[in-house]
């Protein structure tokens, strides 16, 4: 008898597709006791391999394919290449099934008791707010003249924020972005623009450290360093895993400080 194995949980990494058949990670942790005298399993990592007709009548995408909670029910196997499974056991997917969120059921149900709350409140202003409208027609002649001169004396102010350079204004926002970086970054550069030499392209990085790094760029939204990358060349001197997991992740720019030429 084949073995089954069932899978709870959202996916770790991003979708990866294939001619016929879509790929992603999962992981799952082991019990949280553990009888007497032994230890507590720890996590397993798994690479899902779903047919693209079963995974496009979900509705999932590559972006909320990482957020949805999903069921796979499937059977195990070990004839994939390492480089299609980086995961610990590979997982042929019979069946995925989307799992409906608590929390929007949640909000769903605060939303329709406030509805009626807010229709009575709305039909309240609209009440208060008549009796001020008729009171300002009534002294409209009297306030006009004053508004007119009010308005001339806005113009030439808001004239004159308008022509205000833009310079300080990029150079302010360009300090945020870097703020928002890894200690020690210098720029953002657009990650088509690296050139990686032949000697990384033929190291493969260790699989755990480097999912580890994934992991902090889905908590945090950026790399953990930043990349040591030559000033004129744009050559990649240092952090080729960092490099691997931009690339997965499909970051757009990366974080770099520069290496001058001597």
């Amino acid at each position: 008898m084949p073995h089954k194995i069932t899978l709870t949980g959202s996916a770790t990494g991003p979708l990866r597709e294939y001619d016929r058949y879509v790929a992603f990670d999962m992981r799952e942790k082991g019990s949280p006791s553990a009888p007497k005298g032994l230890k507590k399993s720890t996590f397993i990592s798994y690479t899902v391999f779903v047919a693209k007709k079963a995974f496009n009548k979900t509705g999932l995408t590559k972006k909320s394919i990482m957020h949805e909670k999903i069921l796979i029910q499937g059977e195990p196997t070990l004839d994939i290449p390492i480089d299609e499974c980086p995961g610990e056991v590979g997982v042929i997917c019979f069946q995925i099934t989307v799992l409906p969120n608590k929390n929007d059921k949640e909000k769903n149900q605060s939303e329709e008791k406030k509805e009626p709350k807010q229709e009575v409140s709305a039909s309240s202003e609209a009440s208060q707010n008549t009796e001020p409208k008729e009171q300002e027609e009534e002294q409209a002649p009297v306030s006009q003249p004053v508004a007119k001169e009010e308005k001339k004396e806005i113009k030439p102010i808001q004239l004159e924020v308008q022509q205000a350079p833009t310079e300080e204004k990029k150079a302010a926002e360009k300090k945020t972005t870097l703020s928002n970086q890894p200690k020690g970054t210098q720029d953002l550069l657009n990650f088509d623009d690296i050139i990686v030499p032949e000697e990384f392209l033929k190291t493969r990085p260790n699989p755990e450290k480097t999912q580890k790094v994934i992991d902090f760029v889905k908590r945090t939204g950026r790399l953990d360093e930043p990349l040591t990358i030559e000033k004129e060349s744009k050559i990649l001197k240092d952090g080729y895993r960092r490099y691997v997991v931009a690339k997965t992740v499909k970051m757009d720019q990366v974080p770099v400080v520069y290496e001058y030429q001597k």
